[in-house]
């Protein structure tokens, strides 16, 4: 009963905010919805993935690699459908479920596995898993982002965490000789980067680009300081807990940045945007390794340090999974060899030699191919040395719910509407107040 009781209210909340969404997924979602042989030749399956790889050129590189799976098996076609950003895609993707069109193989953070679970929308993977072949080659870092209650619910498409990029000629600009560690320096440099020629109050370089809004990735370039003050969102029992001092203190020492006129906010939900940082109007952008093909093609100057430490170093383990839908026995089937695909080590460090991604496959992370790039490509291995301490965002359930709340507490804090403390309560109190009902 509870499920269903849930059920109608999802389907309540679909007519009555994203009825224009749903008809243009009845749209998409057809392609997944429709006999698998109905546009292909006979004998071929026919399987969609819904994706949101960003940037553009990231794309590129994964079609390549899909034309190269589908060629290698004739009897499979995959289709790869991109459906937006983060933000853009959870309410198409609640609108396939509850229009019986979801796609085969969704791409996503494997934060939403708890919500997936509850809908009973997704095949669960233990017993194929406990049978692939290729298990012993995925790193165990990555359990936590594939297991709920004992049970195997996706697997990583691959990984990643944020650190720091930087323009190495602006830094010798401003006469800075050494990197920051600690926050401190951190807001030191941004001030000392932060140019005012004119002295209209409007910088023409900012040190430092903070990401804004409510979406998921404003709250993961944000989680790694949250933890580094020694915060957590939810507590041992899963609950959340958003109004915790470490919490309260990262968000307030983001909004000191934005007080003191040294840090350019993103646009709403577009923190991963790189054209200030590649223009040259912000000299520091905390991103991921994903954004190497863009800035290898942008011909700037970049480097990258790690994030710098409030009360202990932290990051967060990024990166999405492949979620198999349930449909029928033979598209299910393609789907899981399709995801055997991705975690070979072939794709894997095809993938990551091509965009700065981290392999999940140990044997890529080791081959001499990937070792010869991380000797080309220096960056990597800072992302690669905070692995160490990398930690996964809970896959529980409500995890949306929470990261939307956090994300609007940041959102107005540094917007300068209320102080941490007060959008963290209301934040708390928005979360257990949706959480009964």
């Amino acid at each position: 009963m509870k499920f269903i009781e849930r059920l109608e209210g999802i389907k309540i909340l679909i007519f009555k905010r994203i009825i224009p969404l749903f008809c243009c997924l009845i749209i998409l979602g057809g392609c997944a919805g429709t006999s698998p042989n109905a546009e292909g030749n006979k004998g071929v399956t026919k399987i969609v993935l819904w994706h949101g790889i960003n940037p553009p050129e990231n794309r590129e590189i994964f079609n390549r690699l899909l034309a190269e799976f589908n060629q290698a098996n004739p009897e499979i076609e995959v289709e790869a459908l991109y459906i937006g950003q983060p933000d853009e895609q959870l309410p198409k993707i609640i609108a396939a479920i509850v229009g019986n069109q979801p796609p085969d193989i969704l791409w996503y953070v494997p934060q939403l596995t708890g919500k997936l679970v509850e809908l009973q929308a997704i095949k669960p993977l233990q017993d194929w898993w406990n049978n692939s072949p290729i298990k012993d080659e995925i790193d165990p870092v990555m359990l936590p982002t594939m297991e709920l209650e004992g049970n195997i619910w996706s697997v990583p498409f691959a990984t990643n965490n944020t650190a720091v990029f930087y323009r190495p000629s602006l830094f010798k600009e401003a006469g800075i000789t050494k990197l920051p560690t600690s926050w401190e320096e951190f807001k030191q440099v941004a001030k000392q980067l932060t140019k005012d020629t004119n002295n209209d109050g409007i910088a023409e370089q900012n040190g430092v680009l903070l990401a804004v809004g409510k979406g998921e990735f404003t709250v993961f370039v944000w989680l790694p300081f949250i933890f580094s003050a020694n915060g957590e969102i939810v507590n041992a029992n899963n609950q959340p807990t958003l109004t915790n001092p470490g919490v309260e203190k990262a968000l307030s020492l983001g909004r000191e940045l934005v007080e003191e006129k040294v840090a350019l906010l993103s646009a709403p939900d577009r923190g991963y945007e790189l054209d200030n940082f590649i223009a040259g109007k912000v000299a520091m952008q905390i991103t991921g390794p994903w954004t190497l093909a863009q800035l290898n093609q942008s011909g700037i100057d970049y480097d990258v340090f790690p994030l710098p430490v409030i009360e202990k170093p932290a990051t967060v383990l990024g990166g999405e999974s492949l979620f198999v839908f349930k449909t029928t026995p033979e598209r299910e089937k393609a789907a899981l060899k399709f995801l055997q695909y991705i975690l070979s080590e072939d794709f894997q460090k095809k993938w990551a030699i091509s965009t700065g991604y981290l392999p999940i496959n140990i044997k890529a992370q080791k081959s001499p191919e990937y070792q010869q790039f991380l000797t080309e490509k220096p960056v990597i291995k800072v992302f690669l040395e905070q692995m160490k301490y990398a930690k996964s965002r809970p896959i529980i359930a409500n995890y949306p719910l929470i990261s939307e709340n956090l994300g609007r507490a940041i959102e107005s804090v540094l917007l300068g509407k209320m102080s941490a403390k007060q959008a963290l309560e209301e934040a708390q109190k928005r979360v257990s107040l949706e959480s009964k009902t």
